[in-house]
């Protein structure tokens, strides 16, 4: 698939890309926050990995993916470097990746979010279908997430309040 310019109207910018991922990270955050400890890291629902594991994955997945674009790295994703055991300690690591998004989104132009990058070695995509692939798989992941808080008995925030 090509990208082409068919005329220099722009549908976003990129820092309303960047604040609307946020906004989805901002919610996902919520939606550990909300969590008991316990259930966080060992419930699951038809062999689904507990919320713990799945906000891992998001962590894996976007500040390492933007430093590949910013670096053009292809190395492979890899979700094994962090094991967290306490609801604080997945909390505390999320803000870091906020800041880690926040720091090399910045350095990725708009004329970079049009380009072709193999990110992984494996997803060769425009950088921009790269990001949006971020926070849809995070919607996804969040989707589990209310599945599991409301099948405990628990209240979800709101999907529609991201800030």
């Amino acid at each position: 698939m090509t990208t082409t310019a068919i005329n220099n109207k722009q549908f976003m910018t990129s820092e309303q890309l960047l604040e609307h991922w946020q906004g989805h990270r901002n919610l996902t955050r919520r939606v550990i926050e909300v969590f008991p400890e316990k259930e966080l890291f060992e419930f699951s629902i038809g062999g689904m990995r507990p919320f713990a594991k799945l906000a891992v994955e998001l962590m894996s997945i976007g500040g390492p993916a933007l430093k590949g674009i910013v670096e053009k790295n292809m190395e492979g994703y890899n979700e094994e470097g962090f094991n967290p055991t306490t609801k604080a300690e997945l909390l505390k690591k999320w803000d870091e990746e906020t800041e880690v998004i926040n720091h090399y989104f910045a350095q990725i132009s708009e004329e970079r979010l049009q380009e072709t990058f193999n990110l992984f070695g494996q997803y060769e995509f425009p950088v921009y279908q790269n990001i949006l692939y971020f926070v849809d798989n995070e919607i996804h992941h969040r989707g589990q997430g209310y599945v599991y808080l409301r099948a405990l008995g628990m209240e979800p925030p709101f999907f529609w309040e991201r800030f």
